[in-house]
């Protein structure tokens, strides 16, 4: 059996340990707050699933029990993985280590140092980005392969959300002010939170063999004051290693929501969305013979984490290689982060440099 701890018993910690325990997993849920910790066992968990599972064991970190376990998974604010994932990699050494996106704050304090402790590890370090897992992402790089809309042009991502849904799952905070959601330096606002819009624009320029992000131009509308700091809108637009020019988009105030992503080709087009209708992810495309043709996939909010899990199960069984969530790939998503705060407060376009240190240097303005 599968043993997985999980730092952190608010939405995420909760999502996981019940898509863990479905799959049969030992799970414990461990908090520096016993208040939080008492809202997962008697709200947020039976709220959501139904009911408590006793199965599931609570502990605070000081408290945690000297035991091995072969997934450890951090869901605390991004401000705070560096210091556990480091912790976690020198002394649990687990198989797998999944920390939840974005990675860290646009700053990449220590993210390098973590990267090279991480390569030295026997730990695979795995970033949550999980809608690259998703079956329309899959289906969507099934018809790319196959030629159907030919060269990739050009790529618009976008995830519009007002962020309401997310202190609706939260009603313990009151706003944007009583967590890191509402500071930019903390991994909040737009360009973090909404990050999965980076991400899979990130993925799908793998897909289409077009490079990774080089150069990014940034516009940002910053909210600072009432004692916070974020961005609700973040628009960039971005240009390949093998010069393809696309945009991207995050925002914490479109209602309802919108996540998209379009890749327009020399032969036709593809679109992929999340929650399209009726709870549905949908694949729309055209391969310019004529029509579009439909895909609706039904999913619910736990077949994301379900998929995670999966995943996680597959590369402890030796079945993954490169891994679409790998650290690599957050830590790419986190270079496109920190220079959208950098092109907007230098106000031009800055480039992204892999070849130096991966993270420190690598934002050349």
């Amino acid at each position: 059996m599968i043993k997985m701890k999980i730092y952190g018993a608010g939405s995420i910690g909760n999502h996981q340990a019940y898509a863990a325990r479905s799959m049969g997993w030992d799970v414990l849920i461990c908090d520096n707050d016993i208040m939080a910790l008492e809202r997962t066992k008697n709200d947020i968990y039976p709220g959501r699933y139904g009911a408590w599972d006793n199965d599931i064991q609570l502990s605070l970190v000081k408290d945690l029990p000297n035991e091995e376990y072969d997934v450890v998974s951090i869901g605390t604010p991004p401000d705070s993985h560096l210091e556990i994932a480091c912790h976690v990699v020198e002394n649990d050494k687990p198989i797998v280590l999944l920390v939840e996106k974005p990675f860290c704050g646009p700053s990449l304090n220590k993210a390098q140092s973590f990267y090279e402790l991480a390569a030295r590890s026997g730990t695979e370090v795995l970033v949550g980005y999980n809608h690259v897992l998703c079956k329309n992402t899959l289906e969507a790089e099934r018809i790319i392969k196959s030629g159907a809309i030919g060269e990739c042009l050009t790529i618009y991502s976008g995830f519009l959300e007002y962020w309401g849904g997310i202190f609706n799952a939260h009603p313990w905070l009151n706003g944007p002010k009583d967590s890191y959601l509402g500071f930019y330096k903390r991994g909040g606002g737009a360009s973090g939170e909404h990050s999965h819009a980076i991400n899979i624009w990130q993925h799908f320029a793998g897909a289409t063999n077009i490079g990774r992000i080089k150069e990014v131009s940034a516009m940002l509308d910053i909210v600072d004051h009432g004692g916070v700091e974020y961005d609700r809108i973040c628009q960039l637009n971005v240009k390949t290693e093998k010069g393809i020019v696309g945009s991207i988009v995050q925002d914490v105030v479109t209602e309802p929501s919108k996540k998209q992503l379009r890749i327009q080709g020399t032969n036709g087009f593809l679109e992929w969305h999340v929650n399209w209708n009726n709870g549905n992810d949908a694949i729309f495309y055209s391969d310019g013979q004529g029509g579009v043709k439909e895909n609706f996939i039904p999913k619910t909010r736990p077949d994301d984490f379900m998929g995670e899990m999966r995943h996680v199960q597959d590369v402890i069984a030796g079945k993954v290689g490169e891994s679409p969530i790998s650290l690599k790939r957050g830590l790419e998503t986190m270079l496109v982060i920190a220079a959208a705060h950098a092109s907007y407060k230098l106000k031009k376009s800055v480039e992204i440099n892999y070849g130096a240190g991966f993270c420190q240097g690598a934002i050349i303005h």
